[in-house]
């Protein structure tokens, strides 16, 4: 999926994550705006990323529970920016915020990812 929707991992921070995602036909909805979908893809994709860093990956692993997006601007082409931060890290649950916003740092997209921390199985 991140491959297809064109999503580049740009930067990994002390307690964020950031990547970038085009506006174009893989991901505008057939009115040729930018599909919630593809703004919840990044935003899950970004919140996963970062929670399976967040643990000890030798025996548990993260896995969405729950999210949630706002859609708050339309966009036609250009690209958008996603940058996820943890809201809460605990042992059985993780929530992240991710902002989405266009090239003039414009909110496009808010969503809230809750992340279950699960126990690998032997």
């Amino acid at each position: 999926m991140v491959e297809h929707l064109g999503i580049t991992y740009k930067e990994i921070g002390e307690d964020s994550i950031t990547a970038t995602m085009p506006v174009d036909h893989r991901t505008q909805q057939p009115d040729g705006l930018l599909h919630g979908g593809a703004s919840a893809t990044l935003a899950e994709t970004l919140g996963s990323v970062a929670a399976n860093l967040c643990i000890d990956r030798t025996n548990k692993f993260c896995v969405g529970l729950e999210i949630n997006a706002n859609h708050v601007k339309a966009l036609h082409t250009g690209w958008v920016t996603g940058i996820t931060h943890p809201v809460h890290l605990g042992h059985s649950t993780q929530i992240w915020e991710i902002r989405i916003v266009d090239e003039q740092h414009a909110l496009v997209c808010i969503a809230r990812l809750t992340m279950a921390v699960l126990a690998k199985k032997e």
